[in-house]
């Protein structure tokens, strides 16, 4: 079967969903974690991205599996902490998904800007895809970090053949595109419906 780095998360995509249209947690979860290697592959650059991403993920499991068939279903996280109020706070597991979605919208802006700007260097296709989605969310400090993090972006053309395997990338970063950006959607629209969309960081 030819693969690229984002076979594993597109397969995993189509089970993200219930029959009901509920959103699972552990495929959800699955499919940010087979996203890691593809952050990986960035090098320096991603590396507070990396640890982020990971972190959140391992905050959410951990929860997760206290109880799987009751956080079964990733809103259920934020439901329980709603009627704790908790779900505010900066260890919160509504926190780690928040920024967990924010980085992969992060994710989804880079490829597509690598997808569209084929004459654009890494570190601007970087720079434009966090100014589009993280910036306004980080303070000062989050925010320097990260600029300084940009200069470190690899060589595009090298990048690309690292991530390519031997599958069609292209299409493969099409889909990921299209298919994931609805989800993460979803997560904003039911986060937004509970008032907690807009937290920040400093």
């Amino acid at each position: 079967m030819e693969v690229t780095v984002f076979t594993p998360s597109l397969e995993g995509m189509k089970a993200v969903k219930s029959d009901e249209g509920e959103m699972l947690t552990k495929p959800f979860l699955d499919v940010c974690k087979n996203i890691l290697p593809v952050i990986d592959k960035f090098g320096a650059a991603m590396a507070l991205v990396k640890s982020d991403v990971g972190g959140n993920i391992t905050r959410l499991e951990n929860k997760y599996n206290t109880d799987p068939s009751k956080f079964k279903y990733l809103y259920t996280f934020v439901q329980v902490e709603v009627e704790t109020k908790t779900a505010k706070s900066s260890s919160s597991c509504t926190n780690g998904l928040l920024w967990l979605t924010r980085a992969m919208d992060f994710l989804v802006e880079l490829f597509r800007n690598l997808l569209e700007h084929p004459d654009w260097a890494m570190s601007q296709a970087c720079s434009d895809s966090y100014n589009k989605t993280l910036k306004k969310w980080h303070g000062w400090l989050a925010s320097s970090g990260f600029t300084v993090a940009m200069k470190l972006a690899p060589d595009r053309k090298k990048f690309m053949e690292v991530i390519g395997g031997s599958g069609d990338l292209n299409a493969d970063i099409e889909k990921f595109c299209s298919n994931f950006p609805p989800l993460l959607a979803e997560i904003h629209k039911f986060l937004a419906s509970s008032g907690l969309d807009d937290m920040k960081a400093s």
